[in-house]
């Protein structure tokens, strides 16, 4: 989602058709000029394996199968989600914008300017949506009822791949190229507390303790932050280069990019309690909680389903789509990048 569309962008070659005068001879001094060093163009990145996903018979199915109860198309990069009391919104990094979706009607009912490049998540809390933009280093605050933004708050995102959530009393948000925790409150829509971070650290959400815990892609480890003081408690180890993270079903759920896994962490416990093999390693993707069950996006394999009372797979769609997935409003809402659009699926898909 994401930084998978940035690398799309800096790891692709664009070949432009040469013109006739171009194409012809030149004289040596010009093709030496031409040949030098940094006009070699950069060897395109071998493509990425097939993501395997997973075995079990039975699971496995193609996302074709799947019917919507509704499309809304969205031209850009329809991207990051989050669900607010009446609606559904979600970015666009390429158009500055972000879309808020009508559960009731099934319709695009807004666009949103807000500031450059929208990215590493959105959050709901305190009567706003909170819009991380990558381009200009800002969080934008947009009012719900009013349809704009009506802050900027001064704070960039640690990286595309990231994330931001809504507390009771705060907003929390990764920055500093992943140093630092920075918890904001949302009456000055300033940063009230610095939190030094392990390094590589991304993605934060909010347990059932209320506790906010924190992601680090670089020591694959997530650590535990007390509300109440504004100090780590715990550290623990999960899955290689774990990113998006969701809370939910007494536990904190990691996607770990290194091998394709998820991770599992009881919350009163603050342990490790299993890891599960989806067979979708590589960037990108995103992780949510809702209807039951845990919900998993990645290129290649758009939507897997999760059990947390069995900690097993128990439905995986195959094919083109996905990258980004929230649960609300009794759906699932897929987020089709490369597509354009965002599908609205019952969560009850039949087998």
């Amino acid at each position: 989602m994401k930084t998978v569309f940035i690398l799309a962008i800096v790891g692709g070659l664009s070949v432009t058709p040469l013109s006739a005068q171009e194409a012809s001879p030149r004289p040596a001094a010009l093709i030496q000029a031409a040949s030098t060093p940094q006009d070699t163009p950069t060897p395109a990145r071998p493509p990425r394996p097939p993501r395997p996903g997973v075995t079990t018979p039975g699971v496995k199915r193609e996302i074709s199968t799947i019917k919507p109860i509704a499309v809304f198309p969205v031209e850009g990069v329809p991207d990051w989600q989050v669900v607010t009391d009446d609606a559904v919104w979600v970015s666009n990094g390429p158009k500055n914008t972000v879309h808020r979706l009508d559960p009731k009607t099934n319709k695009v009912i807004a666009a949103i300017e807000v500031g450059k490049k929208p990215c590493s998540g959105l959050a709901f809390g305190f009567g706003s949506v909170w819009v991380p933009n990558c381009e200009d280093g800002t969080v934008s605050r947009v009012d719900v009822k009013e349809g704009k933004v009506v802050a900027t708050v001064p704070y960039g995102p640690a990286n595309s791949e990231g994330g931001i959530v809504a507390s009771k009393d705060s907003i929390w948000m990764l920055s500093d190229a992943g140093k630092n925790l920075l918890r904001i409150d949302p009456a000055t829509n300033r940063a009230v507390a610095t939190i030094q971070m392990p390094a590589g650290s991304y993605v934060v959400v909010i347990g059932e303790d209320e506790a906010a815990w924190v992601v680090s892609t670089e020591t694959s480890q997530v650590v535990r932050v007390d509300p109440l003081t504004n100090l780590i408690t715990d550290r623990v180890d999960v899955g290689p280069r774990p990113r998006f993270t969701t809370a939910g079903a007494g536990g904190i759920w990691t996607l770990n990019q290194g091998d394709g896994t998820v991770s599992r962490i009881d919350v009163k416990s603050r342990k490790l309690v299993t890891t599960i093999d989806i067979g979708a390693p590589g960037t990108g993707g995103e992780i949510a909680y809702g209807e039951g069950a845990v919900w998993v996006t990645v290129f290649e394999i758009p939507l897997t389903q999760i059990d947390p009372d069995t900690n097993k797979v128990v439905k995986q769609w195959v094919g083109a789509g996905g990258d980004a997935v929230r649960v609300g409003h009794g759906s699932v809402w897929l987020s089709n990048l490369r597509q354009q659009n965002v599908w609205r699926l019952d969560p009850k898909q039949p087998n």
